[in-house]
């Protein structure tokens, strides 16, 4: 399979910069997106942004017809973070930064403050229902200022329409209604959103299973009457990340590995954070890539900050900390999850170094 690590010169940070560029004052370093910025100069009154999460480049190409509406409008692809996965991607869109710096690193992520793995989203203590503390342990300890609040704060017109903010939108099309709506309001605004498919369904039943295919045509379908409906209105669709089928085992399954750890992995199943007894370094790295050193790459932790493959520029204060001594990356069609049930169940998966996972679409529509 053909590696992709990410550019963060060209990703989908940049594309949130552009959108505070244009929104408030421009600061030293924040680079917007290439490309986007003729589309900018048009000043149209409203700026839509769509985010269809595992909507990656390739999804989009092998389960849409070359002649449909995202493809016609396609104008390029360009680069998630790393790891290509929700918390870390959506959080950069969300907050104009790399994951370096706002810490939300994947679905799983170690919180030195607490001394847990924690499931970033649900609040709770990795692999149980237990909550990891009585406050939200990431808002807590890494907080940031979105892009919206950013753009209000300094006077202009910014609106969240997700399931997860007010009215809650359960549908897809709800969701398009609120736009509308929002879009007649009067002045210039920015509008984000983000739903949930077809990420969903891509790792319960793959990438190119019909399922899959009909929620894509079903989302490009919406999207296009959503536009229709649209005056003055420059929208952009895009994902946080790609998506690709592949075959799982769990980590239990290798007890030479799992006698080295410390704790389980953490920030995702194809981005292994790995806390490893000082005494078992040599067993792990010899075990590691005995078992899986054809499909993962190995890096200790000096070799990741080195990369710096979560993003340039400052770190956030327990960056480092949060890390643990090993991450091993997926280049192929392996992953690694922490219990046989997620193993059995899970089809479509993200957050290696593939191009698929890695490469995003830039789709433009104006009206």
């Amino acid at each position: 399979m053909k590696q992709k690590f990410p550019d963060y010169d060209n990703c989908i940070v940049n594309l949130a910069n552009s959108i505070l560029n244009e929104f408030t004052l421009p600061e030293v370093g924040r680079q917007g997106l290439k490309g986007f910025a003729s589309y900018l100069a048009k000043n149209y009154e409203n700026i839509v942004v769509i985010l269809l999460d595992g909507m990656g480049t390739a999804i989009m190409e092998k389960n849409l017809d070359e002649n449909g509406f995202f493809r016609t409008h396609f104008k390029n692809s360009y680069s998630s973070v790393f790891p290509p996965t929700t918390v870390a991607a959506t959080t950069s869109m969300s907050s104009g930064s790399m994951p370096c710096f706002h810490g939300w690193l994947g679905w799983d992520c170690y919180f030195p403050k607490l001394n847990k793995n924690v499931t970033v989203f649900l609040n709770t203590e990795t692999g149980t229902k237990t909550f990891a503390a009585p406050y939200h342990a990431a808002h807590t300890f890494c907080g940031y200022e979105s892009v919206v609040s950013r753009i209000c704060a300094n006077g202009g017109q910014a609106y969240e329409v997700t399931p997860f903010a007010e009215p809650f939108p359960k549908t897809f099309d709800e969701l398009c209604e609120q736009v509308k709506t929002l879009c007649k309001k009067s002045g210039k605004k920015y509008i984000y959103c983000y739903w949930n498919e077809p990420d969903a369904t891509m790792h319960d039943k793959g990438c190119y299973s019909n399922q899959a295919r009909q929620v894509v045509r079903r989302l490009e379908g919406q999207v296009q009457e959503l536009c229709n409906d649209l005056k003055d209105t420059l929208v952009i669709v895009t994902a946080d990340h790609g998506h690709m089928d592949s075959q799982c085992v769990a980590i239990t399954d290798y007890p030479k590995i799992m006698e080295c750890l410390v704790r389980m992995p953490s920030i995702e199943p194809r981005a292994l954070n790995l806390f490893v007894r000082e005494e078992k370094k040599a067993q792990f790295e010899e075990e590691f890539q005995k078992e899986f050193g054809e499909k993962f790459l190995l890096w200790t932790k000096e070799e990741v900050l080195s990369r710096k493959i979560f993003g340039t520029g400052d770190e956030h204060p327990d960056f480092r900390e949060m890390l643990g001594d090993y991450l091993a990356v997926a280049v192929d069609d392996l992953t690694i999850f922490n219990t046989r049930k997620e193993a059995e169940t899970v089809i479509g998966v993200h957050a290696g170094f593939t191009e698929d996972e890695m490469t995003i679409p830039f789709i433009v529509i104006e009206r």
